[in-house]
């Protein structure tokens, strides 16, 4: 077993395939509305999904492996001894954030199911599209987590990954 904490694969695997599933669509989408002058229908519809899909999926990588935009300007100027603390605040304010986004997420969620709402363009149930919400800012918790937790043992990601790989 190796003493690295686990990277951000199934995240990286959903966003790299949403991303795949956007990019064969609109190139599909675009070869039938030049060659009939028509186009599918659901290509709008899921194409925003897996953009969706795709933005919070990254979105967990990045807190995975501490890339995230921010701004460093009090890392900087802190004393080390004080960086701790801020890691902690740091997490605190972002899971915050993200347990608010899940709360809210799930209750809509659950509204869409209960109402039996239907999405616009195909008909389908709208809970099928929002549940990712939730899931996906909980699995943001879990890497922000797992990253405060490097950071606080003093290792960043790329000094975790060359752990890993040299063991």
């Amino acid at each position: 077993m190796s003493p690295r904490s686990p990277k951000a694969g199934p995240e990286a695997w959903l966003a790299s395939l949403a991303l795949a599933a956007i990019c064969l669509i609109s190139l599909g989408n675009v070869v039938v509305r030049y060659a009939t002058d028509a186009s599918f229908a659901f290509t709008e519809e899921y194409s925003v999904f897996l953009l969706v899909v795709m933005t919070f999926a990254g979105a967990a990588v990045a807190a995975r492996s501490n890339q995230h935009i921010r701004i460093e300007l009090i890392e900087h100027r802190l004393p080390a001894s004080w960086l701790p603390l801020l890691y902690v605040l740091q997490w605190a304010a972002s899971l915050l954030v993200l347990a608010i986004a899940v709360w809210y997420g799930a209750i809509f969620a659950l509204e869409e199911y209960q109402w039996e709402s239907l999405s616009p363009g195909l008909g389908l149930p709208n809970w099928i599209y929002v549940i990712w919400l939730p899931v996906l800012c909980g699995a943001m918790m879990i890497r922000l987590t797992q990253n405060l937790i490097d950071r606080l043992r003093g290792r960043d990601h790329a000094q975790a990954e060359e752990e890993h790989y040299e063991s």
